[in-house]
């Protein structure tokens, strides 16, 4: 990538709103989990590098939209409570059984959530 290039990157990424940024972590997440899905088992070494990146993202939104001062309504913090302690179930149930079919819930959660927060439900 050309300088110029690199510094328009860095530039745009510094130029994000909060909720553009969770929405492009979420999307990166989900984009590592649908390669690994897609060419299983050439991928499948990867699976658990993906699975913590996914789990480090989820650990951040959900223990952040449920902090008290956070401005959610109290449905939606335990909308993403529920939300979080899926996702960390599923994560460790692929973990001890790793099959790609079960990558789908967690990759089409990541996709909603993150077009939920562009305004594009």
């Amino acid at each position: 990538m050309s300088y110029a290039a690199n510094a328009y990157a860095k530039v745009s990424q510094t130029a994000l709103t909060p909720r553009e940024a969770e929405a492009a972590v979420l999307i990166k997440a989900a984009a590592r989990l649908q390669t690994i899905q897609d060419n299983w088992d050439a991928q499948q070494p990867a699976l658990n590098e993906a699975l913590g990146f996914n789990r480090k993202v989820w650990t951040l939104l959900s223990s952040s939209a449920t902090e008290p001062e956070a401005p959610l309504p109290a449905e939606l913090k335990q909308s993403m409570a529920r939300l979080g302690a899926f996702v960390f179930t599923r994560t460790v149930d692929m973990m001890v059984e790793p099959r790609a079919e079960k990558l789908t819930a967690l990759i089409r959660i990541n996709r909603e959530l993150a077009s939920g927060l562009r305004g594009n439900p």
